[in-house]
């Protein structure tokens, strides 16, 4: 699992998500209200707490594990790597729904926003079936990239298949996600996150322990809990699109009409989008590989200190989904000084949050790591792991703040670059250098990462000054619209 990326969660009823709803004020067609901290607070706390449930029952997921022996914990932690892979490409594919959607709703184009919807869908749901079924059929091969001791390929394939599986159904729920981002609705997805993180956990309890008369399945059994709980988000988002009173989230047949006219625009914004998930996947897939040097312990401390973590960076991405929806909204409306405004409010909004967490979690890093683990070489490396993520934390978030705020504008090339520049020119060297040159003790592999983050968050930061993001999406997308 990747310390810099997390991953999305899915969703539950109508009438209660209306009743809540929290989108921000609305001005004429064309026009953006300022974004004060206020708005972007309405944005972010629902996304922060769908994160923080879809946090929860993977911290869940890793207890219940964790109780079936260390080779599991490995097991899971190397087979979820390539889950991340096609998760990179529908992230990626999300970020340019987000670009052109917002971009569309701010200026007031409902219809367009629905083209670029049902674009985003269709290369989603494509790209997940195709790696998908590759993982499904081809599932030892691919592990053997790893160098996966073979008992713990053999416990890793089953669930591998299962997970890969649902591919498909988790690009319909996070593409539908993205859109509903873009509409300034965050409150829905947040509702049905909770459906579906219960449904999990429900289904993990029955699935991988045996209940109601059912085998205890084990790691199996958690790979069918996946897909259940997939496959009720994918038909909670549809079913509630559909019924959205916004114009822009109603998809019908007609808006897949326009797929052929809006491909070329998306697959621009979202080529380098993929590109930097790749990127940083296969720098985690090489990381992982110096890092099984050190032993199966080392790769389930990893694996657990991030589950640990993950809360800690969720403030990140709840600002960053805010930061793309306002600035693409902002662009669309003809106002690059609100969309800069809501960027600079974002990254100090994060600053903040990530110190006081970071501070939390150091301190209490020892206590943390017993509730997940008893085994005393995972806890050995369990403490110095999280002292240096933590350290890092304000970095993080800060990376991950400015990249969603470019990537509303239609830049994912600078967000690219900076995934080059610190995972290729801080993360793996120096991990190859530790690790196989120097051999050193596992301490020096984890005071990596604070130099990645920083190195990134610097990268981005000095893009965004620059300004050349705010002109990123312009004629392309106006073009495609005109010509329909």
């Amino acid at each position: 699992m990747s310390d810099s990326e997390p991953t999305p969660g899915p969703p539950s009823a109508t009438l209660a998500a209306e009743a809540a709803r929290a989108s921000l004020p609305q001005g004429p067609a064309g026009s953006v209200p300022a974004h004060g901290v206020r708005d972007i607070l309405r944005l972010t706390w629902p996304v922060v707490l769908s994160q923080l449930m879809a946090g929860g029952v993977s911290v869940i997921d890793m207890l219940m594990l964790g109780r079936l022996g260390t080779e599991t914990l490995a097991a899971v932690g190397y087979a979820t790597q390539f889950l991340f892979i096609v998760q990179a490409c529908l992230i990626a594919t999300g970020a340019a729904c987000v670009a052109m959607m917002s971009r569309a709703i701010g200026a007031d184009q409902p219809e367009r926003a629905r083209a670029a919807f049902a674009t985003a869908l269709t290369i989603g749901v494509t790209i997940a079936t195709v790696m998908g079924g590759l993982g499904v059929a081809y599932p030892a091969a691919l592990m053997s990239l790893l160098a996966v001791p073979q008992e713990v390929t053999d416990l890793a394939v089953p669930y591998f298949r299962l997970t890969l599986a649902s591919s498909s159904l988790l690009a319909i729920a996070l593409i539908h996600e993205h859109a509903f981002r873009a509409a300034k609705d965050t409150v829905r997805p947040m509702l049905l996150v909770a459906v579906v993180s219960s449904a999990k956990v429900a289904l993990n309890l029955v699935l991988i322990f045996g209940a109601f008369g059912l085998p205890a399945l084990e790691l199996r059994g958690a790979g069918l809990a996946t897909i259940g709980a997939q496959t009720i988000g994918a038909l909670l988002f549809i079913t509630i699109g559909r019924r959205s009173s916004h114009g822009a989230l109603r998809l019908g047949i007609a808006d897949f009409r326009s797929v052929p006219s809006l491909l070329r625009e998306t697959l621009r914004i979202m080529g380098p989008a993929v590109a930097e998930r790749l990127v940083m996947t296969l720098a985690m897939l090489t990381f992982f590989r110096f890092l099984g040097a050190y032993g199966v312990a080392a790769v389930a401390a990893y694996n657990v200190g991030v589950r640990i973590l993950s809360f800690t960076w969720i403030p990140g991405i709840g600002l960053s989904a805010a930061a793309s929806t306002l600035v693409g909204q902002s662009l669309g409306a003809g106002d690059a000084e609100a969309a800069r405004t809501a960027t600079t409010r974002c990254a100090k909004l994060g600053l903040g949050v990530s110190v006081v967490l970071g501070i939390i979690f150091v301190s209490a890093r020892m206590p943390l790591a017993r509730i997940f683990t008893s085994d005393p070489a995972v806890l050995s490396q369990l403490g110095p792991f999280i002292l240096m993520l933590g350290l890092g934390l304000p970095f993080l978030v800060g990376h991950f703040t400015l990249s969603g705020a470019l990537r509303g504008a239609g830049d994912t090339v600078t967000p690219l670059l900076a995934a080059t520049l610190g995972n290729w020119m801080f993360r793996v060297p120096m991990a190859f250098t530790f690790a196989i040159v120097l051999e050193t003790d596992l301490f020096w592999i984890w005071t990596i990462m604070p130099f990645d983050h920083l190195a990134r968050a610097i990268f981005l930061w000095v893009a965004f000054r620059r300004g050349t993001w705010s002109q990123r999406l312009g004629t392309g997308a106006d073009a495609s619209a005109e010509a329909r």
